[in-house]
């Protein structure tokens, strides 16, 4: 089967996969390592995704480590190109500060 892999490296739970595709439906698939390796070798395997008719794809990635997006015509006609850049998850919110009164200042 051919398609195109974005290797995303080590990403943290929460940032964004943004896959950019122009020409034809694709489908697109982000998989863990064990899943990616499966899949390239015609097994089962799970993933997040599906068949993409809109661009940009937005996938979040749900747990830390190693991620790849896969490009494919499976089943499909057409060609495609396809890019990913990464959106880092936000920053969390900092606790409410627990502050008492003002100690008095004895001089």
């Amino acid at each position: 089967m051919n398609f195109v892999v974005h290797d995303l490296g080590r990403q943290p739970k929460g940032a964004v996969a943004v896959i950019n595709l122009s020409g034809s439906a694709a489908n697109v698939r982000l998989m863990d390592p064990s899943n990616y390796r499966s899949y390239k070798s015609g097994g089962r395997h799970k993933y997040f995704g599906g068949l993409a008719t809109r661009s940009p794809v937005r996938l979040a990635i749900p747990s830390d480590g190693q991620w790849y997006v896969t490009v494919d015509m499976a089943g499909l006609r057409g060609n495609v190109r396809s890019s990913v850049r990464m959106e880092r998850p936000p920053l969390p919110a900092l606790p409410p500060i627990q502050q008492g009164p003002l100690a008095q200042i004895q001089t």
